[in-house]
């Protein structure tokens, strides 16, 4: 919040008398009519820019002021068209103060008063006005006005692209694809600033300008672009420069190609095909003898296209350019960033001319795979090479060629040696993001790779949790869901053997100076390779989990409080969820119930990171349930393995959690309501396994080192107990009796099984009310096995029952009633409900 003093001030701004503001408003032009603008002026115009802001009101400046404001837009001095441009932007224009400023061709074009013309642009019809005064102005000549003011034309209509394309009408698109064609390829080809190579002979012949050079220091040979080196640039270079800087953004914005189109681009397929074999001798680039290579050779027909034609073919010849240019070995390190950056925005445009025009595509391919082949032995490209992989799933069908290679590398070498570049993580993902439904649909290997691509997340998982969100669901089929299930239980362990893989490579194997972790001792033991081998595999496949999981966890135990195995821990229950969410829509049956097998197997084989086991034990039982309860024949068929899993007593102590959703869903769902195949021998089975824990651990103290069984546990043995008996009434009095016993048991004082009282008591009087039930078996049925219209009623929505209607009347009733009692002021009596 602001200071004392600053709220001081604020307030005396908000509260200034109009008397005393207009005698502020003569003051600051008496200033700003002298010639000197020092200080003074500076704090004046500090001040009207706090009055006018601190109010919501937005006022109007005399006109005198306002336009005394404006000519301070071009002061030489920065801080002053800073403070001018902020101060107008605070007022309301006056009427035709944009048309009249536009028509000034005296003042220069600076971006603060771009602000100020965006700012107070009110309707689409000013900022179209605003884009044919600008584009107007790029059609003068130097001597006609100040040309520096060029340089704030282009980005002032890009802002306006990015926020109100449809500003620009059609005369307004065509004027500039046209200047941006003179910009991109007509660009002189000397340095600017006259530059003299110095000497005795300094004459007008020595003075004569010099040729630009390419980044390796040799003399230019073909036309101007931002990789040619100059020691000053003209007013048509940096404009080239400009011009490349928002042509992908021009493009994307104003040149797709409407379906009514496709003809036309059919009849300039043939046409588009012989630009790239045919020369010109006209070209404006042929000047002074250049040496003209195939990609600045533009035919005479190619100046017959119209305008937005025209611009792509010389976006593609100045991108082939670029290509050409970027191999050549730059002599510094920031032209060699330069270059790679140059090939993404080249590649880029592109694809974005061949999305526009296919015909382009059998023309820019030659020159793509070529780059692909090029730079793909070296991964310090690897970002330049995401948009060559973008290039190959939007046109590499139409092209009919292979793109198995660039997957491979993007799915394959990419995550397994890159997994710690966090550029690379960003801009990958977010290319499968963007292309999530293409690349589903044309890339096999995406499924195949996601072992690969989770090294991202194992790594820095805080960074990239919101694109596994959005991945994750198109990974989960049904030939992947089992192994994605054990990779994502097991990505604490891949992000500490990440981290164990990059510091056996930094480290030297012996180092007698520092300390041996016995989890860097295994990891380059060979008998213990294949375990870790198998977290590092790039591809699915190979395996759901290992056999020897136990000794893996055993040996990674040291690394479970390292801070980056702990954040990654803590992203898996979401996922979990986000898996169990879709493997749901994509699995049949058998494969569910292969997941349950893998929930009971994983509850004992997870990494002990803190709080981890916990958050996963919850997240199997919201899920167990939830499976269960979608499909719960998948008790009756994975009932042997859930009746191992309910009769150990060591579950009781060590996955409460899960182990109480366990003895639930046999409770709720092992019945032949459910499924036809369970039998009474089934249901005794199930009785007496569960009768038997709940015996075991009432009637003994707990193991050492291990606490009560918690409370919810026996509840949930005891109801399973009498739902099972319910439905077998053999079985009644076996558990009557043993209900009467732990009520016996419990009367007589402390037990070593519970040690807070009102749990005990909860315990107990839920026995009685068991027992108390099942004296009626009829009644127990129905109330412990309630039909599923009985569990999920709708009687609120049914129109078959009086429910509805009665609700209806009572609500009408009491509406009536209460506006009735406020009208009257005074308490309802009962003689009111009854007139009512």
């Amino acid at each position: 919040m602001y200071s004392h003093g600053s709220e001081s001030l604020i307030k005396q701004a908000r509260e200034i008398q109009e008397s005393e503001l207009q005698k502020f408003y003569s003051r600051l032009m008496k200033l700003l009519q002298g010639k000197d603008h020092g200080h003074e002026t500076v704090d004046s115009l500090e001040r009207l820019r706090l009055i006018l802001s601190a109010t919501k009101y937005t006022r109007t400046l005399p006109p005198e002021l306002q336009k005394m404001l404006l000519s301070l837009l071009s002061s030489p001095l920065e801080q002053l068209q800073v403070l001018s441009s902020a101060v107008l932007r605070e007022t309301l224009a006056l009427a035709g103060q944009a048309e009249n400023y536009g028509q000034d061709g005296n003042s220069q074009l600076s971006s603060h008063k771009a602000d100020l013309l965006l700012s107070q642009a009110e309707s689409r019809n000013d900022l179209s006005a605003l884009c044919t005064q600008l584009l107007r102005s790029l059609e003068s000549r130097p001597s006609e006005g100040p040309t520096h003011s060029l340089a704030h034309t282009l980005p002032i209509v890009n802002t306006i692209l990015t926020y109100s394309p449809e500003s620009l009408t059609e005369d307004n698109i065509t004027l500039l694809s046209k200047k941006l064609v003179d910009w991109l390829r007509y660009a002189s080809t000397s340095q600017g600033g006259g530059a003299s190579s110095g000497g005795f002979f300094t004459g007008s012949r020595s003075r004569q300008p010099l040729p630009i050079a390419e980044l390796d220091g040799t003399v230019s040979g073909d036309f101007f672009t931002v990789l040619c080196v100059s020691q000053s640039f003209t007013e048509d270079q940096w404009m080239n420069v400009y011009s490349f800087s928002m042509l992908r953004h021009w493009l994307l914005t104003f040149h797709s190609v409407s379906g009514g189109a496709i003809a036309e681009t059919a009849n300039r397929l043939q046409l588009s095909l012989s630009l790239s074999h045919s020369f010109s001798n006209d070209d404006r680039s042929e000047i002074d003898g250049s040496v003209v290579s195939m990609v600045s050779a533009t035919s005479t027909s190619s100046r017959l296209l119209p305008p937005k034609e025209h611009l792509r073919e010389k976006a593609f010849q100045y991108c082939q350019r670029l290509i050409e240019q970027c191999d050549r070995k730059a002599q510094k390190k920031t032209d060699t960033d330069l270059q790679k950056a140059c090939l993404v925005e080249a590649v880029c445009i592109l694809d974005c001319v061949c999305i526009e025009d296919a015909s382009f595509v059998y023309r820019v391919f030659p020159c793509i795979k070529a780059l692909f082949g090029r730079l793909s032995s070296d991964l310090s490209f690897a970002r330049v090479l995401l948009p060559v992989a973008q290039f190959y799933l939007n046109h590499g069908e139409l092209a009919a060629v292979d793109c198995d290679c660039v997957w491979n590398l993007v799915f394959g070498r990419f995550p397994a040696e890159l997994f710690n570049d966090p550029f690379l993580a960003h801009e990958l993902l977010r290319f499968l993001r963007l292309n999530l439904e293409n690349v589903q649909l044309r890339v096999p290997q995406y499924t195949r790779h996601f072992p690969n691509l989770f090294k991202f997340l194992a790594w820095d998982s805080p960074a990239v949790i919101d694109d596994f969100v959005d991945l994750l669901p198109s990974m989960v089929t049904s030939g992947t869901a089992l192994e994605l299930l054990h990779t994502l239980l097991d990505l604490p362990c891949l992000s500490a053997t990440l981290v164990l893989q990059l510091r056996s490579m930094c480290l030297p194997i012996s180092d007698s100076g520092g300390r041996s972790l016995p989890s860097m001792d295994a990891f380059r033991n060979p008998s213990f390779r294949a375990l870790f081998l198998f977290l590092l595999r790039g591809e699915a496949g190979s395996g759901d989990t290992i056999d020897r999981l136990s000794v893996l966890l055993e040996l990674l135990s040291e690394t479970a409080n390292w801070p980056r195995v702990v954040q990654c821990a803590q992203t898996v229950p979401i996922l979990l969820h986000i898996f169990f969410n879709t493997v749901i829509t994509v699995a049949d049956k058998t494969l569910l119930g292969q997941v349950i097998l893998v929930l009971l197997e994983r509850s004992s084989l997870l990494l002990n990171v803190p709080k981890y086991n916990t958050d996963i034990h919850r997240v199997f039982s919201r899920q167990l349930m939830n499976l269960c309860k979608l499909h719960p024949s998948l008790v009756m068929e994975q009932s042997h393995e859930l009746l191992e899993f309910a009769g150990a007593t060591s579950n009781v102590y060590g996955k409460q959690e899960i182990y109480t959703h366990v003895v639930l869903v046999l409770g709720d769902y092992l019945s032949v309501s459910y499924d036809s195949r369970c039998s009474v021998r089934l249901i005794t089975y199930c009785f007496e396994t569960l009768e038997a824990v709940l015996f075991e651990i009432t009637s003994s103290a707990p193991p050492s080192g291990a606490g009560c069984p918690a409370p919810r546990v026996i509840t949930s043995l005891m109801s399973a107990l009498a739902k099972l008996a319910s439905r077998s009434h053999d079985l009644i009095p076996r558990v009557s009796l043993f209900l009467s016993k732990l009520r016996n048991v419990s009367r007589g004082g402390s037990v070593s099984w519970c040690d807070d009282e009102e749990d005990l008591v909860s315990i107990v009087t839920l026995g009685e009310e068991l027992c108390a039930l099942l004296k009626t078996p009829g009644v127990a049925q129905s109330v412990l096995n309630p039909p599923p219209h009985v569990t999920t009623p709708q009687w609120h929505q049914d129109t078959n029952v009086a429910l509805p209607l009665q609700l209806r009347a009572l609500t009408r009733l009491t509406q009536a009633h209460t506006s009735h009692a406020k009208s009257q002021h005074t308490p309802t009596s009962p003689s009111s409900y009854t007139s009512t």
